[in-house]
């Protein structure tokens, strides 16, 4: 039997396809202000992040202004349809009521040119749904 987590929902459990999930810019980098994108750099895994999977938070329950609020510094906020990123052989499985991981991205040290890849798909599906230009 699964932990269940504040909301009902088990833990580790797949997101639905229909759910939207944001990805939170914690790098200017990661953002073309300029065309109004996200750069691909948002969707590698860092290495700490290599084992567990791309941290983002789910926007049934954290509004984008929430989801920047848990960091010190967040440039912007991108959201992503679990359903696209499915298309891409990718999973999204929650591991607490507001957050989840995006499973199945490779290691740039493990598999460079798939992990360029499939950032790449990843920020061309993502929108920019929440910006601090106060940082700009």
């Amino acid at each position: 039997m699964n932990e269940q987590s504040a909301s009902g929902r088990p833990k580790s459990e797949p997101l639905p396809c229909s759910a939207i999930v944001y990805r939170a810019l914690l790098k200017k980098r990661w953002l073309n202000q300029d065309i109004g994108r996200v750069e691909a750099g948002a969707y590698l895994l860092r290495e700490k992040e290599k084992n567990r999977g791309l941290s983002v938070n789910i926007a049934a329950i954290c509004s984008p202004q929430k989801c920047a609020g848990k960091f010190d510094k967040c440039f912007g906020v991108a959201s992503l349809h679990v359903g696209r990123i499915r298309e891409l052989g990718l999973d999204v499985v929650a591991d607490k009521y507001d957050h989840a991981y995006i499973k199945g991205l490779p290691y740039k040290d493990d598999n460079l040119a798939e992990a360029e890849r499939l950032a790449g798909l990843l920020a061309k599906q993502s929108r920019i749904v929440w910006l601090d230009t106060t940082l700009y």
